[in-house]
């Protein structure tokens, strides 16, 4: 399928006037539709695998903002440090602290956003609210011993579900925690961006105050994931 430029048009245009940045989701798709896209004004990009990434990046313009959207290994850490604009999941202290070890190795900051868990199914990862205020408490010098890592925000997956209320309920709950530690702001992260929606409910964040959408289908149409 190719790539959907109309409806790139109008997406990134709706989003513009709202300042809501759009990672377009490239996972499975060539390098050709991501050029397509790059020409049309497209300078966010998301991948979900280490090793594509790579591949894209090395043969792709270098203004490109390469987003990881991915469950990320720490051993995997090192692959990307030296390029990648900003990590969506991290999900624990210790791929926190491995983040920090390599960008350091590569004279560069990296901007992550901590996962939270708010769906239902036990497949999604992320830290529960307890886990975030631990990290996060004020008198910890946990994150700002952190040089290399630049806390930009929280970021969050729905449930998969046909339950709009329960997706509405989940982003607000997220918007809730996000607005919290954006107002108390301590030594060594300033809240900035909030990663919510997708294709199938990107509306429905906009509506609940997300700062960053992920898109993929509605781009580039469905994944071609290879048996």
């Amino acid at each position: 399928m190719p790539v959907n430029k109309e409806a790139y048009q109008q997406i990134s245009a709706a989003l513009r006037s709202e300042n809501i940045v759009l990672v377009a989701v490239a996972k499975t798709k060539p390098v050709s539709d991501i050029q397509e896209l790059y020409d049309a004004g497209q300078r966010d990009f998301g991948e979900n695998y280490v090793q594509e990434l790579v591949d894209k990046e090395a043969r792709l313009p270098k203004d490109i903002r390469w987003h990881f959207i991915g469950h990320l290994q720490s051993n995997k850490v090192k692959n990307i440090a030296s390029f990648v604009h900003l990590v969506h999941g991290v999900d624990s202290l210790k791929l926190l602290k491995e983040i920090n070890k390599q960008a350091a190795g590569n004279n560069h900051v990296i901007k992550c956003l901590l996962q939270v868990h708010i769906a239902q199914e036990e497949t999604k990862f992320g830290f529960n609210e307890e886990e975030l205020e631990e990290l996060l408490k004020v008198d910890s010098n946990t994150v700002s011993e952190l040089e290399n890592v630049e806390l930009a925000g929280l970021m969050g997956m729905a449930s998969f579900t046909d339950d709009l209320t329960k997706v509405r309920n989940e982003f607000q709950y997220l918007n809730k925690l996000f607005r919290k530690y954006s107002q108390r702001p301590a030594a060594g992260y300033k809240f900035t961006t909030l990663s919510m929606g997708m294709s199938g409910d990107y509306k429905i964040a906009i509506e609940e105050g997300t700062t960053l959408v992920r898109i993929g289908s509605l781009l580039f149409g469905e994944r071609n994931y290879k048996e």
